[in-house]
């Protein structure tokens, strides 16, 4: 058979699957639902070195070490900030308001899995997605089809030994585009929850269902004269080499205020960062980035000293991300944008306004309403920041890659990052359990209807004279004789 036809009759049998799943799951009681996920996470994290170095080595993306950790983060981390959230029946009473709200599950999700994150998102979203009361039919990247398949099964297994019918859980074998086109268009499909670059958004947006898409970032670090500077060079060397810049949330552009950017420079570099010369600048803008301004994936999710013999210069053994100086952070300047791979722009600024400027500048041609960070100490400097940046995740003294996910901060742990309206999306939260249920409403009566208003005779206007029928029988005639005459 045509791949292509294999592929989508496969995209609706899952659906059809997962539908007739979810018939069966939506009238699971809480104690089922947790008894469940509880099952899942554990499986899902006991697999997470293995799953880790079967993403790595099939996409070729990242170091399977780290993605281990995001693993580890996508299983127990996101459980842990789920698992006592009520999603089954009455989830709250307001007793004054004598409103009772109740969960009702969205149905079958079709969930968009990128290949920079594979595992650790199908982990994150078969959790949401199944704790409330959801069917999930994972359609991956084709560049990471294996992994992504393996971790539904881990999953899947786990959840039906625990109780849960057969293809609640489910993923993608023979993966196309008009296989993934089926899936979200398929008549049993509920709810899209994409999660990719701009074009997956784009398409996931444009079926007509509801949809939660997120696309790239292009975050912005700001470094404020007031900064604990060992802290942010630290911070920021490591989150960018982390997994080899993979995640979204992920440090782009280091905007050092002027006082500091020397010995912030310094620091980075006893860090493991190498600082580009003007001929290396000029090399990697080449490397990383099509005429075009598009990514050059053969660079994405790679170490930098990979990066650096493939611009056509060599670093030092133990560089761990390099940093490219550059005069502007306009939409011309192609290292200004997002550089999914262990590559920082590097941006001078004289003080915190212009820093902010700069910072919004990048944002507004890329990443917009994703995340911002700051490094500063100056209370009225952060607020600054916090207040006028169009991003909904303004980090402060942190981590980005595991800061936006809410390893390191209190945000809600999550692999699927809204960017809001600004952004082309429908929220600005971290998206979790609460995006995967509607809430129905029980609302009793608290007044009196005002009877008397409501049965009062209605008022004839004194302008105008109310026809009887015989009037009306009259005017019609006269109108279709008229007709007729013409």
């Amino acid at each position: 058979m045509d791949k292509d036809l294999l592929s989508i009759q496969e995209a609706r049998d899952k659906a059809d699957q997962a539908y007739q799943a979810w018939l069966q799951w939506s009238k699971a009681s809480q104690q089922e639902v947790d008894r469940v996920c509880q099952a899942m996470a554990d499986a899902a994290y006991e697999a997470s070195e293995r799953l880790g170095v079967l993403a790595a080595e099939e996409t070729g993306f990242g170091i399977s070490a780290h993605k281990k950790l995001k693993n580890q983060f996508g299983s127990r981390n996101v459980w842990e900030s789920i698992k006592d959230i009520k999603t089954v029946g009455v989830i709250a009473h307001d007793e004054r308001k004598k409103i009772y709200e109740i969960a009702w599950p969205m149905g079958v999700i079709a969930a968009l899995i990128p290949s920079t994150n594979p595992t650790s998102t199908v982990m994150f979203k078969t959790l949401i997605a199944v704790k409330a009361r959801d069917a999930i039919v994972h359609a991956p990247h084709p560049s990471a089809i294996r992994c992504c398949n393996e971790t539904a099964q881990v999953m899947a297994d786990a959840a039906e030994r625990a109780g849960a019918p057969r293809g609640l859980v489910a993923c993608l074998q023979n993966v196309s585009l008009p296989a993934t086109q089926e899936l979200m268009h398929h008549k049993r499909v509920a709810l899209i929850l994409a999660t990719g670059g701009t074009p997956m958004v784009r398409a996931a947006h444009s079926v007509g269902k509801p949809a939660y898409g997120v696309g790239p970032g292009n975050v912005p670090v700001y470094v404020d004269r007031s900064a604990d500077l060992e802290k942010a060079a630290r911070y920021i060397v490591a989150s960018k080499a982390f997994d080899c810049s993979t995640i979204c949330a992920t440090e782009q552009s280091v905007l050092p205020d002027r006082p500091i950017a020397a010995r912030l420079k310094q620091l980075m570099q006893q860090e493991g960062a190498y600082f580009c010369n003007e001929e290396q600048t000029n090399a990697l803008r080449g490397a990383l980035f099509h005429p075009d301004a598009s990514i050059n994936t053969a660079t994405v999710g790679k170490t930098a000293d990979f990066v650096a013999a493939y611009a056509g210069f060599s670093v030092p053994p133990g560089t761990k991300v390099l940093v490219a100086p550059i005069a502007s952070v306009g939409k011309d300047e192609y290292l200004a944008h997002e550089k999914l791979t262990t590559v920082l722009a590097w941006h001078e600024v004289n003080g915190w306004e212009e820093g902010c400027d700069a910072s919004i500048s990048m944002i507004q041609f890329g990443g917009r309403g994703h995340t911002q960070i700051i490094y500063a100490e100056d209370e009225k400097v952060i607020m600054a920041f916090g207040l006028e940046k169009p991003v909904f995740r303004i980090l402060v003294n942190t981590m980005g890659s595991l800061g936006a996910i809410g390893l390191t901060t209190g945000l809600m742990p999550s692999l699927t990052l809204g960017s809001g309206g600004v952004g082309g999306a429908i929220t600005g939260d971290n998206i979790t359990v609460y995006h995967m249920y509607n809430v129905k409403r029980l609302a009793y009566a608290l007044q009196v209807p005002p009877l008397a208003e409501i049965n009062a005779a209605p008022v004839t206007n004194a302008a105008s004279e109310t026809l009887d029928a015989s009037e009306i029988e009259k005017i019609v005639r006269e109108i279709v004789t008229e007709v007729l005459r013409k």
